[in-house]
């Protein structure tokens, strides 16, 4: 069984036996991985360590090229962000035909060519291909305003934030039209990602989030589910409250399962989402792959793969592996996976 078929399978809730993904290691990391795994680039590490799926990027090869090399979103016009709360250029407005007004990013720029390489790279070694641009309006509209006017504008100027919404989602899903049309029936899974969790809650209310999150969320799913692909959504800390929205929404599976959160333990996903949508993820980055031994690492990920089940995707909870975790005890992730 090649890697496309076995998450397919497990897609499908058809697995008999649970999947891997080594991750997608931080750049500080990576000198020192590759020269202990005797490997050249990140591709060969992850068929070095058996990895079920890849995750070709489109962000990371570059796809935007605008002619004089302006940003994709220029929400700060071009002044450095020293924090997520920097005031963005839309920071005070009130009205949406400002919004309008702005200059928004053009598909006509966007160029998927080095992104269908390293598919077809991926596809000739058997692995499942995770891709799609990362889509994360809700950052990207995050920074227009700076988090905490963000959040406010939900409040006070809600048609504010609905048209700087509608801009980043629509120029998302056009580039993503396009991509999933040049690379029909390579794509497996789209993935694509939004932090909206902190390590207690979400950053905002579930009615918010229902009001002003989850219509981007929905077209960017059907979208891929007209393309034949299934879904793949990552945040990062505790989102148990709204992970029931995101089922209704058709999300396939959810990444990357952060386990030290509130209410994002194995136990308490299975007992509330098992059988409804897929988990990737949950090997703890936050203490246990730093600070643990490779036994203690073999026995965590057998915990999870008994808990979850086969239709379930071993792999850190967070896919940047920092350089505090040692390399033998990704290899032990990785063995623990396979058996």
């Amino acid at each position: 069984m090649t890697g496309r078929e076995h998450l397919n399978a497990i897609l499908n809730h058809s697995a008999n036996h649970s999947g891997f993904w080594h991750g997608d290691p931080n750049p500080a990391s990576r000198k020192n991985l590759f020269s202990k795994f005797d490997v050249k680039d990140d591709f060969e590490l992850g068929l070095k360590l058996g990895s079920t799926c890849r995750w070709v990027m489109p962000d990371a090869v570059g796809y935007y090229n605008h002619p004089e090399g302006k940003p994709m979103f220029d929400h700060h016009k071009g002044l450095a962000q020293d924090s997520l709360s920097a005031p963005g250029i839309f920071a005070e407005c009130e009205d949406p035909d400002e919004v309008h007004a702005a200059e928004w990013p053009d598909v006509k720029y966007v160029d998927f060519s080095r992104t269908i390489a390293e598919i077809d790279r991926t596809i000739e070694k058997g692995q499942a291909v995770l891709s799609g641009s990362w889509s994360c309006f809700f950052h990207v509209v995050c920074d227009y305003f700076g988090m905490e006017n963000y959040f406010v504008k939900m409040l006070t100027d809600p048609e504010v934030v609905d048209a700087v919404t509608d801009h980043v989602v629509d120029f998302y899903l056009q580039a993503n039209e396009k991509l999933f049309e040049q690379a029909k029936g390579k794509i497996d899974m789209f993935f694509f990602g939004n932090d909206f969790g902190t390590q207690l809650d979400t950053f905002i209310s579930p009615k918010l989030f229902e009001r002003f999150i989850m219509p981007g969320f929905r077209k960017f799913t059907d979208q891929a589910h007209r393309h034949g692909m299934k879904v793949l959504l990552h945040s990062c800390g505790s989102i148990h409250r709204v992970i029931p929205m995101l089922i209704d929404a058709g999300v396939d599976a959810l990444h990357p399962i952060q386990a030290r959160a509130a209410k994002m333990d194995a136990e308490t996903l299975q007992r509330d989402f098992g059988g409804k949508i897929v988990f990737v993820g949950g090997v703890d980055t936050q203490l246990l792959l730093p600070n643990g031994t490779p036994a203690q690492i073999k026995d965590e990920v057998r915990r999870l793969r008994d808990i979850f089940g086969p239709n379930y995707v071993v792999s850190p909870s967070h896919e940047s592996i920092l350089p505090d975790v040692p390399w033998e005890n990704i290899q032990a992730m990785a063995e623990a996976a396979a058996e």
